[in-house]
């Protein structure tokens, strides 16, 4: 790059350069703690999966929803579950899940697939319950996608207004904990249940249930 402006100064660079810098440590680290673990491998075949990944999430996001233009005919339920799953999904619940499954020797492809069948279906759409800005930021959310009242959205999405962003409902806790928590029941054997019970709990502050699900499965206090 010899006599041409730094990477940070180029157009719609910015702070992307940070994340760059960020992702480049990962692997110094991992090569300073893991080089000699029999994990070491799929550590670095998985962090670069999920990057590739949250790659064509984010990919996915900036077509779908370009920015300034709230066009509602963009938005399916086919492409949002595709943009949450690359986008949040997989760095957010499969990456740590599964790096602690590799670095405690649990490395059978059985196992792994379960994981992370239970672990996409908890980063689904608003399960995680993380609202943030998607409708000032004209972004394609699940509620969007199942709401019926298409007219009173044309007029208020994409606004920035604090008038114009109602409160969302806790929908997601209807529809999906039941279904998450049947599929941890089915699917997480012959991992510890507890591990994805936890995380369910996390997500809809059900302290009451983890407790109950730790103290039935032996699990840690």
């Amino acid at each position: 790059r010899w006599g041409q402006i730094c990477w940070l100064q180029k157009p719609g660079v910015g702070l992307d350069a940070i994340s760059d810098a960020m992702e480049a440590c990962i692997y110094c680290l991992l090569k300073l703690c893991c080089r000699e673990q029999p994990c070491y491998l799929n550590l670095i075949q998985l962090f670069l999966q999920c990057f590739y990944q949250t790659e064509i999430g984010q990919t996915l996001d900036l077509i779908t929803a370009p920015h300034g233009n709230a066009d509602l005919g963009r938005f399916s339920e086919k492409r949002c579950k595709s943009s949450v799953k690359y986008k949040a999904a997989f760095y957010s619940f499969c990456l740590p899940v599964a790096a602690a499954m590799y670095m405690t020797g649990i490395d059978g492809e059985k196992e792994h697939t379960n994981a992370k069948k239970i672990l996409l279906e908890m980063g689904e759409g608003d399960v995680t319950g993380k609202v943030g800005t998607d409708k000032q930021d004209n972004k394609c959310s699940w509620l969007v996608v199942q709401c019926l009242q298409r007219q009173i959205l044309k007029e208020n999405y994409g606004q920035k207004e604090a008038e114009k962003v109602a409160p969302e409902p806790d929908l997601p806790a209807v529809f999906f904990y039941s279904h998450i928590m049947g599929l941890t029941e089915q699917d997480a054997v012959p991992l510890p249940p507890v591990i994805f019970l936890g995380l369910t709990c996390n997500i809809y502050k059900r302290k009451s249930d983890l407790e109950t699900a730790r103290a039935g499965r032996g699990g840690p206090q």
